[in-house]
């Protein structure tokens, strides 16, 4: 299984900190919070991976050397002269993740999701993709998708957030690619893959964090820094 890294993003919430470091080099725990993806990645066997990179990309392409071999995988790059947003960027990176599922992750978020999970994941011919979500934090109190069975759906009750922790056919982007290289957001990617009941859905109750202020950045420093 391949798995694709989301790292283009400019992290305006999160200046002046992304001023001259990108958002997924941020330290925590003492590494960058990308290297903990990769990491973890790894230890799931999950060795192939793209990473898209626009805003200071260069830096990230150093610290892992160009190809990440010293971590145990090997990275390969969609570069982006401007960010795509996470529709547009995975559609540019289509031709290196083939034609199987493959494992997506939001380059801003920190968790103990156990990634085997999903890599040990079959979806099935009438699935294009499989969404962790997890409690709504403080910030999003109305969350994103309710759970209907095993789908994710639009319909009222308990909502949950897209915690940025994915399985994806690459196929679902096929009707995009006409698109490849402008900028779109997932969701109208997911949106008519959802209302079609071919997205499903885990609810995840460890520990999450979208890394995306300021605040809750210091705030990950704390938590990580209380073990």
């Amino acid at each position: 299984m391949k798995s694709m890294i989301l790292a283009a993003g400019r992290g305006e919430r999160l200046r002046p900190l992304t001023d001259t470091c990108p958002k997924p080099m941020l330290p925590v725990d003492g590494k960058p919070l990308i290297e903990h993806h990769i990491n973890r990645l790894a230890a799931a066997g999950v060795t192939e991976i793209v990473i898209n990179t626009c805003w200071l990309g260069e830096q990230i392409e150093e610290y892992f050397y160009d190809d990440g071999r010293r971590f145990g995988v090997t990275i390969r790059w969609s570069r982006e002269a401007e960010a795509l947003e996470t529709g547009g960027g995975i559609t540019q990176a289509l031709p290196l993740l083939g034609d199987a599922p493959f494992l997506l992750i939001n380059g801003d978020v920190w968790s103990d999701f156990p990634l085997t999970q999903l890599c040990q994941t079959t979806l099935s011919a009438e699935l294009d993709a499989r969404l962790v979500l997890v409690n709504n934090p403080q910030h999003h109190p109305q969350g994103d998708f309710s759970v209907d069975g095993e789908l994710a759906s639009y319909k009222q009750g308990q909502h949950f957030t897209f915690s940025g922790i994915s399985l994806f056919r690459p196929a679902l982007f096929a009707a995009h690619q006409a698109n490849a290289g402008q900028c779109f957001p997932l969701r109208d990617v997911l949106r008519p893959a959802i209302l079609s009941g071919r997205v499903a859905a885990d609810v995840y109750t460890g520990s999450w964090c979208d890394v995306g202020t300021v605040g809750r950045y210091r705030q990950l420093q704390t938590f990580v820094n209380s073990f």
